[in-house]
């Protein structure tokens, strides 16, 4: 009776690998089907993928610090230009208007 209830034992110990074995695969097989439906569906929706957020945060960084370089600049330039005493402009009598050379004078 021993070598019969060893034999039983060994027969559902197997069997119970097997299915192990078994729902490990189809879990495997599952979360592969979960993956590629996610992934269509983020396509889908035209979310963007992590590495390219993170690249467009990083230009948008660099716009910010740049604009803000930038406006440094106007401001000093503008402040430069207020220090400067205004040159008087020539009057406006004193220079003849140039007609274009392909138009005749009115009046003619």
């Amino acid at each position: 009776m021993t070598q019969t209830s060893n034999r039983i034992f060994d027969e559902m110990a197997r069997l119970m690998n097997d299915a192990a074995g078994v729902a490990q695969g189809v879990r495997r097989e599952v979360d592969t089907l979960f993956h590629a439906q996610v992934e269509r569906i983020l396509r889908e929706f035209e979310v963007v993928q992590r590495e390219e957020f993170e690249a467009v945060k990083e230009m948008a960084r660099l716009a910010r610090e740049e604009n803000e370089e930038l406006k440094a600049r106007i401001e000093a330039l503008e402040a430069e230009l207020a220090d400067k005493p205004a040159k008087k402009a020539k009057p406006a009598g004193d220079a003849a208007p140039a007609t274009p050379a392909s138009e005749p004078p009115l009046g003619k």
